[in-house]
């Protein structure tokens, strides 16, 4: 204790210029929302909130530039919690904004978290951390990198990986419960947006996806989140731009990934990361969004590493980590009487985050040592002389014995008292209408986006003029055949080859299918069927227009059974080709090791086709291959070992035709796992007793 006081005393020394919590309050009452003298004590609860469907009604005054959330009587007691109003850029006069959300409550008690190879020391990503979050509230998780936030809002939504082992109780509306399909949102820290969909668009086909009833219905849904999320100026602009058009900025675009989650109209949001990537006036932006939101009875929960000053005097609460530990969890502005009651004010021109983030982010130790024997213009720097370690410490010790964590023990023990109404799963989409929706959605997309198959016809088409004008005017001696062959082979090669150049826009596509599996929007069979079917028009309309053009430059027979046959074949080709390279890219999930290896595997395809050695000399079952053929003469049959018998070309169809099945059954399988990685059902244990013990 006595090192600790030693530390204390230096850093209060150093921060002369630091005034009381009391006095960082500006004067100006525009964000920060607390009643005067508050600050000062620790916060106190005297009733728990009733669990009656709360009816909230956003209204504006005229003449006013304030938001107003009322609520019913039917929870008098929420009021208390949500006192204030928050200030908003002005809205026309008389428009009224009602929308109903019974918000649900989320306590967590001794919550602790387990995931192996994590840490270097432990494997306790987090340490019997406890904490509630109220409906029309905003609780935020801060902490530095590697605190425990992101493991601890994944583990109040149940989203942690099987292998992590989760201990301590999770109550939702003061039950033993996880939260059901519909109830809650999760937005990732990064999302994956389609850019060649309008925002309107980009949300109407994820209400399609999953929301039951009539498209209709969804409309009214969909322009609801648009409004909610301030996103009406940018309702008709695409995503990402198209041509000279330019796309949504990064605060857009996060805006843009959240209004996703609420056209489900969720209790609970979790969000990682929103401010992530976003300039000040973004951030700002996107928080004045979310106040007005929780506004409604949503309970907002999210985690963030700094904010300024403007944006922390938005939260409601704050649950501060270190290292998996919980240095603090109260209201917001309780948090700086908390740092200064351990012997660490806030200096006044510093912002509260960045104070907070200074004294328990241990990376600061580095700084020092670098800079111990170094000088600025005003001295030395021994106003950040001052060990993290001690200060954790510190900051943890006065926490438990505080007023705050007593408070906060006494709210968990009333909120889950007694048990409120258990949140109902929503309906979802049915599969047939899923597969409908991706695959209208694909071919929209594929229809805009000049880099999935415009591209590509370009190319097949260059490539099919090259390679006739090279093989044209063969003529018809014996001598013609064997080049023609060689024009084939080099034709459908090439043409195989060049199914590279959609490995980009194939990786988007498995891309947005994860973001919107992570949520179970989709499904992999549904977004396999769907990717197919949208597929096929495009790749039809390569296969028909260069076949066309090679098939009648090389001087095949002009028969019409025969070129159909032609055109299917390659036709076939391509769609094994468009299997093989979904499957490498599930399993790399990298452009440049997806490219390589669809590079050696196509070398290795071109040896072992039949040209340059016929398929009976070929050394064992491993280099054998279906041969791309189609019917001859005699000389075909002596020279590359292809037989005259006319169901044979049928045969070696079948078999392009099992392997692109077999290719998307492999890509399910990919999926399935991958997916299985990334979400597992919620499980919520306890560490002292049985759950079933309980009520």
């Amino acid at each position: 204790m006595e090192e600790i006081q030693i530390q204390s005393d230096n850093y209060r020394s150093s921060s002369s210029s630091a005034s009381s919590p009391a006095s960082r309050v500006p004067s100006s009452n525009f964000f920060y929302l607390r009643k005067p003298g508050s600050i000062r004590q620790p916060i106190s609860f005297e009733d728990s909130p009733d669990w009656d469907d709360t009816d909230i009604e956003v209204r504006v005054e005229e003449g006013g530039d304030s938001i107003h959330a009322a609520t019913t009587p039917a929870s008098p007691s929420l009021s208390k919690y949500n006192s204030g109003s928050l200030p908003s850029p002005p809205l026309p006069e008389g428009s009224v904004v009602a929308r109903k959300i019974a918000g649900a409550s989320v306590v967590w008690k001794d919550l602790t978290v387990t995931i192996k190879g994590k840490r270097q020391y432990s494997d306790r990503v987090l340490k019997s951390s406890n904490g509630y979050a109220l409906p029309g509230t905003m609780t935020v998780i801060m902490g530095p990198a590697k605190s425990g936030k992101s493991t601890l809002l994944r583990a109040l939504a149940g989203r942690l990986d099987d292998s992590d082992k989760i201990y301590g109780e999770v109550f939702v509306n003061g039950a033993k419960s996880r939260l059901p399909y519909g109830s809650y949102g999760f937005v990732e820290r990064e999302t994956t947006l389609i850019g060649s969909l309008t925002v309107r668009e980009f949300l109407y086909y994820s209400a399609l996806l999953q929301l039951p009833g009539f498209f209709c219905r969804k409309k009214g849904v969909v322009e609801d989140a648009i409004l909610a999320m301030s996103l009406a100026d940018y309702a008709n602009k695409l995503i990402g731009g198209h041509c000279y058009m330019n796309g949504l900025r990064s605060g857009e675009r996060r805006r843009v990934s959240i209004a996703r989650e609420l056209v489900m109209r969720p209790q609970v949001l979790f969000i990682d990361e929103p401010l992530y990537h976003l300039d000040s006036v973004s951030a700002l932006l996107m928080m004045v969004t979310l106040k007005k939101l929780a506004s409604t009875g949503c309970t907002l929960i999210f985690t963030i590493y700094q904010s300024s000053t403007e944006v922390f005097g938005l939260f409601d609460r704050i649950c501060l980590l270190s290292n998996g530990n919980t240095l603090f969890f109260g209201e917001t502005l309780a948090c700086l009487q908390h740092f200064s009651n351990a012997g660490f004010p806030c200096p006044i021109m510093q912002s509260p985050t960045d104070h907070f983030l200074r004294a328990i982010n241990t990376d600061f130790d580095r700084i020092i040592a670098m800079c111990k024997n170094w000088q600025d213009d005003n001295g030395d720097f021994s106003s950040v002389n001052m060990d993290t370690a001690v200060a954790i410490r510190t900051l943890e010790a006065t926490y438990k014995s505080s007023a705050d964590a007593a408070t906060v023990e006494t709210m968990i023990l009333k909120l889950t008292e007694k048990e409120g109404p258990s949140l109902k799963s929503k309906g979802k989409a049915s599969s047939a209408t899923r597969i409908a929706v991706l695959t209208w959605r694909s071919l929209l997309i594929m229809s805009r986006e000049w880099k999935y198959y415009w591209l590509r016809l370009i190319l097949y088409m260059l490539l099919t003029l090259c390679i006739g004008t090279v093989f044209s005017g063969l003529g018809h001696s014996l001598s013609s055949v064997v080049t023609r062959v060689a024009a084939i082979f080099v034709f459908v090669s090439f043409g195989s080859l060049l199914s590279i150049a959609g490995v980009p826009a194939q990786m988007k596509e498995i891309k947005v299918y994860a973001s919107e599996e992570s949520n179970r929007h989709s499904g992999a069979f549904v977004f396999l069927l769907g990717q197919l079917l949208s597929s096929i028009p495009f790749l039809f309309l390569i296969s028909i227009s260069s076949s066309l053009v090679f098939y009648f430059f090389i001087g095949m027979q002009d028969q019409f059974s025969l070129l159909m046959y032609f055109v299917l074949n390659f036709f076939m080709c391509l769609l094994v080709n468009e299997g093989l390279v979904l499957v490498v890219a599930s399993i790399w999930e990298n452009i440049f090791w997806s490219i390589l290896t669809l590079v050696s595997i196509h070398v290795v395809m071109m040896l072992s086709a039949g040209y340059f050695r016929i398929r009976s000399a070929l050394p064992g079952p491993v280099w054998m291959y279906p041969v791309r053929t189609i019917s001859g003469y005699q000389a075909l049959q002596n020279v590359y070992d292809i037989s005259l018998d006319t169901s044979s070309k049928w045969e070696n169809l079948l078999v392009l035709f099992l392997m692109a099945a077999g290719y998307r059954f492999l890509v399910l399988v990919l999926l399935q796992l991958r997916v299985r990685k990334n979400i597992s059902v919620p499980r919520f244990l306890q560490c002292n007793q049985d759950i079933s013990n309980t009520r």
